[in-house]
């Protein structure tokens, strides 16, 4: 695997992404699309595995996350923008119909890019995301930003996380991700909350035209899986995927993750919805 990171320049702010190259190229260019606060470090240990498999991942920080800058208006708020700057971000480093895989927020977005600029992708993952607006408390995140660093949302971060892993995670993995989640910026992870409360792309569901498989983790206390079951059965092209005994972040919580997106990713190709 070799890995080339770039900080290229979007709207006049620094934006950092991984291309990492597999040795023997499968002819697939995947991006990847972390959650609420995070960055790419998310999915350090599916890249290996990715790229051994043959797939070329395109690896980004949103604006305001992980080495990307944040935007000169501030936080972003609307998942939306998000969206537009990965397309952005795509033709600036000349990227065909990649699939786009996301999880939380990232679902979202890649649902998003789906319905609003499905032919430029080749099939989108959405991991642990809904369609319409997602679980949140819009006014008490309002309330947030204004104490957004105080010391009790490092604990809220924390104790929220080990809420939502699923139950075969073991109990030292399960810490580890709670504690990577701590390192999130307090004001861009609750931005990022507003844009997931808010978000609604089932109007455009109908008109996706490119594959789309939808992903519930069964213990993911913030997502309903009927409602993305629901999902995919409005998408032409749509699957949905329960995973029994796993929670919010799939990527970090399953040891196979990349055997078991390699199959997904092999069956919309094949056409097996």
């Amino acid at each position: 695997m070799n890995v080339t990171a770039h900080h290229l320049t979007l709207d006049g702010r620094i934006g950092f992404v991984q291309d990492a190259a597999p040795r023997e190229p499968n002819g697939t260019t995947v991006v990847l699309v972390h959650t609420a606060g995070q960055s790419g470090v998310q999915w350090r240990h599916a890249l290996r595995p990715l790229t051994d498999l043959g797939y070329r991942l395109i690896v980004p920080d949103l604006p305001g996350h992980g080495h990307s800058e944040p935007p000169a208006a501030g936080a972003i708020r609307d998942l939306r923008d998000y969206a537009d700057w990965l397309v952005r971000l795509l033709d600036v480093l000349a990227v065909p119909r990649p699939v786009v895989v996301g999880c939380s927020i990232g679902g979202k977005i890649a649902q998003d890019l789906a319905a609003r600029h499905g032919a430029r992708f080749a099939a989108a993952v959405s991991m642990c995301a809904e369609s319409g607006p997602g679980r949140a408390q819009l006014h008490a995140l309002e309330r947030e930003l204004e104490d957004s660093a105080a010391a009790s949302r490092a604990d809220r971060t924390h104790l929220g996380t080990r809420a939502v892993v699923g139950r075969r995670v073991d109990r030292d993995r399960a810490e580890l991700i709670a504690r990577m989640h701590c390192r999130e910026d307090p004001l861009v992870s609750t931005s990022d909350l507003i844009g997931w409360g808010t978000h609604d792309v089932r109007p455009l569901l109908a008109g996706i035209p490119c594959p789309v498989t939808f992903v519930a983790g069964e213990d993911d206390l913030w997502v309903d899986p009927r409602s993305v079951a629901d999902s995919a059965r409005r998408v032409p092209n749509g699957r949905f995927v329960l995973l029994p005994g796993y929670g919010h972040y799939p990527m970090e919580e399953m040891d196979d993750f990349a055997k078991v997106l390699d199959a997904w990713l092999a069956e919309m190709k094949e056409g097996r919805q």
